[in-house]
């Protein structure tokens, strides 16, 4: 801990960190209401695109975790930031259930792709519609670039691999707006009024939570639940502070060690 500042704040991850779709990790609501009594502030990070942030919060009450809507902070909301701050009119790719985070933006003529995971709109039509606006010079903004993510049924294609397909086939580069970009850490960790050196990032993905907290300043704690494959803490530089079995098993280190 030599240069860092005392621990402000604790960034948690939410699906395959407290929940995998309808099951909550075994033993994670005890361990929540433990951070919360410590003297820390707790946000929620995710790159969910597949849910409104208020359909997130129900589900996550449903799972008997005490969270409100103004300590989550996601993907989808900074993308509905850059799309403001830029006066864009988005094709947005995200699931229905999401599209009420986009609610009052115009999307009429759109003049930009903004993607994310949207299985039932992942079709070749609407891919070679997006193909073509970025053709012609519209901007493609990833809400994030997440490779596979974990379902009930097993591991499943995150929006990547479509991103990268628009990419490779327009010759051009997206913007991503969500994990792990630092633009995204330091957006969450500015409403806390706390600085990188002052939290730690609890997450299932070694390259979204953890590497890009870490490259942002934080440090970075993996567990190996969800999306975790054996090894993934090998996979990025530096590695992580700590890797461990579950979010209990996290928050127990940083009830012990870093307060």
């Amino acid at each position: 801990m030599a240069g860092r500042r005392a621990l402000k704040a604790v960034l948690i991850d939410l699906s395959g960190t407290l929940h995998i779709e309808d099951t909550a990790v075994p033993g994670a609501q005890d361990a929540l209401n433990r951070l919360r009594q410590a003297s820390v502030d707790v946000k929620f990070v995710t790159n969910t695109t597949k849910e409104s942030k208020r359909s997130l919060v129900e589900r996550l009450q449903r799972l008997d975790f005490h969270v409100q809507e103004k300590e989550i902070f996601t993907s989808l909301s900074a993308a509905r930031s850059l799309v403001e701050r830029n006066q864009l009119r988005p094709l947005l790719l995200v699931e229905d259930s999401a599209l009420e985070d986009f609610t009052g933006i115009d999307t009429s003529e759109p003049n930009a792709v903004v993607i994310g995971l949207s299985p039932d709109h992942f079709n070749y039509q609407t891919l070679n519609q997006a193909f073509r606006m970025v053709l012609e010079g519209a901007p493609l903004i990833a809400i994030h670039k997440a490779r596979y993510y974990k379902r009930a049924d097993g591991l499943a294609l995150g929006p990547g691999p479509f991103v990268a397909g628009l990419e490779f086939a327009a010759d051009c580069r997206a913007t991503v707006v969500g994990k792990p970009e630092k633009c995204f850490f330091t957006q969450a960790l500015s409403d806390l009024g706390c600085s990188p050196t002052e939290a730690v990032m609890i997450g299932d993905d070694a390259r979204d939570d953890v590497g890009g907290a870490q490259n942002t300043g934080m440090l970075g704690i993996l567990v190996r639940t969800g999306k975790y494959r054996e090894g993934d803490e090998d996979n990025i530089n530096p590695p992580p502070h700590l890797t461990c079995d579950s979010f209990p098993e996290a928050v127990a280190h940083i009830l012990k060690n870093l307060l």
